[in-house]
């Protein structure tokens, strides 16, 4: 038969103080198996040492006591719970790690950037267009550039330069705006798709962002003063052309975005 054991001897199977297990009785998180109604005192049966580890485990990973209570009280679901909070802190982690980056570049002295003018003849496109919030709009590129490279390959018919994106000034003064994803196609690749679209002609000031595009601002910031300074700007869309993007590598560093600012 198994006995009971005293809340001291237990906070020492498990690692818990006396303190955080009359805590955890108290919210009904982790409840003695017998409390004397006399003396108040507590014990536990070993068995529930395991529900001590892993409520400690899942306290060090900051997950909330209302879901902990959750995993404890539904065994069957405990994996899949445990998976969905790693998940997030996973994705906290990923988004942690890339500001850290961000404000380690923000704070590095970075040398000027280099503003070239070019002038865009008219180009024929295959596009996506949409209207699409700040928060969506990089999972919104990702299956929108995923849909046209797959209807080229469809076609037998290769990109005709750098794929890119058009961007609203309503884009960036309201989080939320109209998005053209684009692929150059030869003239007469596409006939009469009604995908089929022509870039109009415009004059840009241009420079090339290195880097992950968690750190665009930077370059459009650099390069949106620079016009102002030395230009007019136009209220058109801005033009954004990949020339390494996540379809030529895994790595982010790497990236090469062109950013073209509108100009008259």
């Amino acid at each position: 038969m198994t006995t009971a054991v005293q809340i001291g001897e237990f906070s020492r199977l498990c690692h818990l103080s006396a303190k955080t297990l009359r805590y955890y009785h108290n919210i009904g998180l982790l409840v003695p198996a017998v409390v004397d109604p006399d003396t108040g005192h507590r014990r536990y049966e070993p068995a529930q040492v395991a529900d001590a580890h892993l409520i400690r485990r899942l306290r060090g990973l900051d997950m909330p006591l209302a879901e902990i209570r959750t995993v404890l009280a539904t065994p069957g679901s405990r994996a899949e719970a445990l998976t969905r909070h790693l998940d997030r802190m996973e994705a906290e982690l990923a988004r942690t790690r890339d500001v850290v980056a961000s404000l380690r570049r923000l704070l590095d002295a970075s040398p000027p950037i280099t503003v070239l003018y070019r002038s865009h003849a008219p180009v024929p496109v295959l596009h996506i267009a949409a209207r699409v919030t700040r928060s969506d709009v990089a999972a919104w590129c990702g299956a929108s550039f995923g849909a046209l490279f797959g209807t080229l390959a469809a076609l037998g018919a290769d990109p005709a330069g750098p794929a890119g994106c058009t961007y609203s000034t309503e884009f960036f003064e309201q989080d939320e705006g109209d998005v053209v994803a684009f692929v150059p196609v030869l003239p007469g690749v596409l006939g009469g798709d009604p995908r089929a679209l022509t870039l109009p002609a415009r004059r840009y000031a241009v420079a090339v962002h290195a880097g992950p595009f968690s750190d665009c601002d930077l370059t459009y910031g650099a390069l949106g003063a620079h016009v102002a300074e030395h230009d007019k700007a136009l209220p058109e869309p801005i033009v954004e052309q990949y020339l390494v993007g996540p379809q030529h590598t895994d790595d982010p560093e790497r990236y090469r975005t062109e950013v073209c600012w509108p100009v008259s």
